[in-house]
């Protein structure tokens, strides 16, 4: 059955403004036709919602995500796939994010619940899968448990083929240390020897495999946009060099401003406390974050001023509010509501490799479609007032009154 959707201001991600008196016809989960307030569509044999003004505009995606760190001790492979799998549909269902893209997770639970969404067995996001994250002995969060430690060039190429054997979309390397972990994984140093860079990269060039490099430091940023990364993840120190590299290799920057913004000091919104609160934060960690905060902050907007390309990726959970959270610190960073909003949407679909598919509301786009009352381009917090999500045509949740 044909479903359309009327009464809309719509937000289509293609051009900033809002289409007032919209509708949005779909057929076999893709969009047939958008119409203006001067046309009316043809709603015979068709579901009709109308969202009475409810603001319409593509699902949401968040490109840095994992499962859990943390969990009880019984918490086996089958409880760790199961609560990763229930992050995802709430996230779809309570927020609205209809893709997600993984930076790292144990056993490959990625692939399995991107297997299962794509089969239509349950309803749940897009997902675009790692595996485990590759980092070397003594690397970045090693108690996250989604590790995989890799030593000298073979120890890479040999990781690199298992993940691939396992079905992967992409390969996360973890160039450098991180704000979040012991006194000896630090954003500031780099871990990968030259000879076990190159080797990484070649192999994921001669198997078509794109690289999602977390790269912290302007070395490392560096080495990975100059071997070829596809994207860079949080970028917390740069240089004017980073920038024009960035530009030149038309790589992606994904920001991950929650790392470093989330904390009791920077918190400023009811989402933001709330969020801190339950997080309950080591001091120590706090202390990191808050440190390299500024700096971040600096990179963020220099990239942004100079047209580097973005996308919107949290790095934290859960997925009902991370993406919020993270559009949130965007916008207080500097970017505009309109910024914010194609990072999470056009942008992000666009680095997933699906931009000819998804991330807008355009005739021949499959339907991953939200409604929100509450114009996002005022306010992006309105965001966080979800009425309707549509999964490639498909009503997976609907909070209207």
């Amino acid at each position: 059955m044909r479903l359309v959707l009327t009464n809309a201001n719509l937000i289509d991600c293609v051009s900033p403004t809002v289409v007032a008196n919209a509708s949005v016809t779909v057929e076999d989960g893709r969009i047939v036709e958008v119409l203006d307030g001067h046309g009316s569509p043809d709603s015979r044999d068709a579901r009709v919602i109308d969202l009475e003004g409810g603001y319409l505009l593509p699902g949401l995606w968040d490109v840095h995500i994992h499962p859990e760190y943390h969990l009880p001790a019984d918490a086996d492979v089958a409880r760790q796939t199961a609560r990763f799998g229930q992050n995802l549909m709430q996230g779809m269902t309570e927020a609205g994010i209809v893709g997600v893209r993984c930076g790292g997770a144990a056993n490959h639970m990625d692939v399995a619940w991107r297997d299962t969404f794509d089969a239509g067995r349950l309803a749940g996001p897009r997902v675009f899968a790692c595996g485990n994250f590759l980092t070397t002995t003594g690397g970045h969060f090693l108690t996250s448990g989604h590790a995989r430690e890799c030593d000298g060039p073979f120890g890479f190429v040999q990781a690199i083929r298992d993940q691939i054997k396992a079905g992967v979309d992409h390969i996360k390397l973890n160039l450098s240390g991180g704000v979040m972990g012991p006194f000896w994984d630090r954003h500031t140093h780099s871990f990968l020897l030259e000879e076990e860079l190159e080797a990484a990269f070649a192999i994921c060039r001669q198997r078509g495999k794109k690289v999602m490099a977390h790269a912290t430091n302007p070395e490392s940023v560096k080495a990975a946009l100059g071997l070829g990364a596809h994207t860079i993840e949080h970028g917390y120190i740069m240089d004017e060099e980073c920038v024009q590299l960035f530009l030149e290799r038309d790589a992606w920057y994904v920001p991950t401003l929650s790392i470093t913004h989330l904390t009791p000091a920077q918190a400023t919104t009811e989402r933001e406390n709330r969020w801190v609160e339950q997080r309950g934060m080591a001091t120590d960690l706090v202390e990191r974050a808050d440190a390299a905060a500024a700096e971040h902050r600096t990179w963020f907007q220099q990239a942004l001023r100079s047209g580097v390309k973005m996308a919107l990726g949290s790095d934290i959970l859960p997925l009902r509010e991370s993406a919020l959270l993270e559009m949130g610190l965007w916008v207080k960073d500097g970017a505009t509501p309109w910024q914010t909003l194609v990072a999470a949407t056009a942008n992000a679909a666009q680095l997933c490799g699906r931009g000819e598919d998804l991330g807008t509301v355009e005739a021949g786009k499959l339907a991953d479609l939200i409604v929100v009352d509450g114009n996002p381009l005022d306010d992006i917090e309105n965001l966080g007032n979800l009425l309707l999500v549509v999964k490639e045509g498909k009503v997976v949740s609907d909070k209207r009154g």
